[in-house]
């Protein structure tokens, strides 16, 4: 009876262990197949100035104009903080600009507060309206298609009433429907954050091959080996790695890709 309660001891403290470690086991268990760069490597514009012997920080190029949801608004998949200063600071280089996947609008108010005054924000989202039309595709993770539903629930956006909304034109269209034709070799940058469903994703990222122009770049939001929601976005970004160079940011869930980088 005395083995038997110490082996039941033993199998809740390694559960309650697993528990408080879950995140480090996975990332552990679930190794990146793509290279992790230092963000200097992405562009130029990110290059530290020598502040002194033991200091560095960002050039001016890249102080950028910023702001926070405070987490009581309930905003589900929006950038940290760090990566919405990488997406402002390329911005101010980036004349037209692509965003798949506008929820709240975050990224996209970002986008038309740092780019140039004269800058094309195009962001195509989901109707709350045509929720219902959304089909959920068999090799389609079951929580990414949950996400796309909870994600597509609004039909203004933070930026809506601000004057940087003249730089922003919203598309209420399902991505899978969307005709890039038009669009092809136009954008210096382009961001892929809606659905993230492997279906959803892999059009996505197909079409956005075709609407970058030689000189620019395009940014993945949510890879991140081992989280169920994202495992799509992963294995995806996992069998394009094989035709095309893609990087990872450290300290991000951002990878990137340029005309530059295919192999």
């Amino acid at each position: 009876m005395i083995k038997i309660i110490i082996t039941i001891l033993i199998l809740i403290n390694i559960l309650f262990l697993y528990l408080l470690n879950k995140k480090k086991i996975k990332k552990f268990f679930y190794k990146s197949k793509i290279k992790s760069v230092d963000i200097e490597y992405l562009n130029k514009i990110f290059t530290n100035k020598i502040i002194d012997k033991n200091l560095s920080g960002p050039k001016d190029d890249v102080i950028v104009k910023n702001f926070c949801i405070p987490p009581n608004n309930n905003i589900v998949g929006m950038t940290s903080n760090y990566e919405a200063w990488i997406i402002s600071s390329l911005s101010t280089i980036s004349k037209k600009i692509f965003e798949f996947g506008t929820c709240s609008g975050k990224t996209t108010y970002l986008m038309s507060l740092n780019s140039p005054e004269n800058s094309e924000i195009i962001s195509l989202t989901l109707s709350p309206e045509n929720l219902n039309e959304i089909k959920r595709n068999e090799l389609d993770n079951k929580i990414s298609f949950r996400n796309i539903l909870n994600e597509s629930i609004y039909n203004n956006f933070l930026f809506t009433g601000s004057k940087f909304e003249k730089k922003i034109k919203v598309i209420f269209q399902n991505s899978l429907n969307f005709d890039e034709s038009i669009y092809h070799n136009q954008f210096d940058l382009i961001f892929i954050d809606g659905g993230h469903t492997y279906s959803v994703i892999k059009n996505d990222s197909e079409k956005s091959f075709k609407m970058l122009n030689n000189n620019g770049i395009i940014l993945w939001h949510d890879y991140v080996p081992g989280k169920e929601s994202a495992k799509n976005v992963v294995k995806y970004i996992h069998n394009i790695s094989k035709d095309f160079e893609i990087f990872h940011i450290k300290d991000t869930s951002l990878c990137y890709y340029t005309k530059k980088n295919t192999l």
